[in-house]
């Protein structure tokens, strides 16, 4: 594995910080490819009910505000979309909830992982943004997610903005959700949970 690339860039262009975490080599910041790895167009879903009833591939930005939250905290993608295995740069793929276990053993268990994955400070996450170093360089920020009613925080979501952010493995748990790892400003845990395929979460990619 070659781990003295200190960036790397997608097809549209972004460069992306890395970070290597014990044997593993991260993507610093979240995916915000327009296109797959082949050129090819990701459909951007505006519109919330076509969102939530797609079977197919979709992207979107948080509240579908691009020059809010392009930048900083990337794409949203429904699971259709990472599944066609073309989303991340050549070299890199979505990883697997084993590799997300592997994450996050390496940096102490599940218990406090997520404090050493979340930015420090509440210039992003809101307070209390409980035992957040960033110790690990993995620099998670709270991008939110898009759910079945809308954009979350929002709404009666029962979050508020810069509480959460929740990323995609590759594994499907069953037919119609697949596992996902999140991170929240009121704890140090890095939570596993499963989600339905047609969430907008974000994408961290992994170095082959």
């Amino acid at each position: 594995m070659n781990t003295n690339a200190a960036t790397v860039k997608d097809i549209d262009g972004n460069v992306y910080n890395v970070v290597t975490i014990g044997t593993q080599v991260w993507m610093a910041e979240n995916l915000k490819t327009t296109r797959y790895n082949d050129g090819t167009e990701i459909p951007l879903i505006t519109e919330q009910s076509a969102w939530y009833h797609l079977n197919a591939p979709g992207y979107c930005w948080y509240n579908n505000d691009e020059h809010a939250n392009r930048d900083v905290y990337g794409a949203l993608y429904n699971w259709y979309a990472l599944n066609t295995g073309k989303l991340c740069p050549p070299g890199w793929h979505v990883p697997s909830d084993e590799e997300w276990a592997a994450l996050t053993a390496y940096l102490g268990g599940e218990a406090i992982a997520g404090g050493k994955m979340k930015t420090a400070g509440t210039r992003h996450w809101s307070g209390p943004n409980a035992g957040a170093t960033n110790a690990s360089g993995f620099t998670g920020l709270p991008a939110g997610f898009r759910g079945q009613s809308g954009f979350v925080p929002g709404g009666e979501s029962g979050f508020i903005p810069g509480s959460i952010t929740i990323f995609w493995s590759s594994t499907a748990f069953d037919a119609g959700t697949a596992w996902t790892r999140y991170l929240q400003s009121d704890t140090i845990v890095a939570g596993r949970n499963d989600g339905g395929m047609y969430h907008g979460f974000s994408i961290r990619c992994l170095k082959d």
